[in-house]
């Protein structure tokens, strides 16, 4: 029923909509250093990243020539999980190999 009275006050309800962030992704950046050899950069790249070989040639050079290269953009865990499984693999294979990871 009305009561006829005109200010009344009328509320509009909205309902706020919670926007989905996506993860912050982060790179794992290979270094470039005078020990470890191209075939084993080649070889994590392949098997660590699952680079192609024409993939995986073309990060190395840039890790030779430039001094960095990007092996990959993943979720913070995955990066951090992936940089760990390299430098056991690299350790235990002698090889000097540095990684980092750092956000996109």
């Amino acid at each position: 029923m009305s009561s006829g009275n005109p200010q009344r006050d009328e509320k509009t309800i909205t309902k706020e909509r919670d926007r989905v962030k996506r993860p912050r992704r982060w790179k794992v950046v290979m270094h470039n250093d005078d020990y470890t050899t191209m075939e084993f950069v080649l070889d994590v790249l392949i098997r660590h990243f699952n680079k192609s070989h024409t993939e995986a040639t073309h990060i190395m050079l840039q890790v030779h020539y430039k001094g960095i290269g990007i092996a990959g953009v993943y979720t913070r865990d995955m990066a951090e999980s992936k940089v760990a499984a390299v430098l056991k693999d690299a350790e235990e294979s002698g090889q000097p190999l540095k990684l980092t990871t750092e956000p996109e």
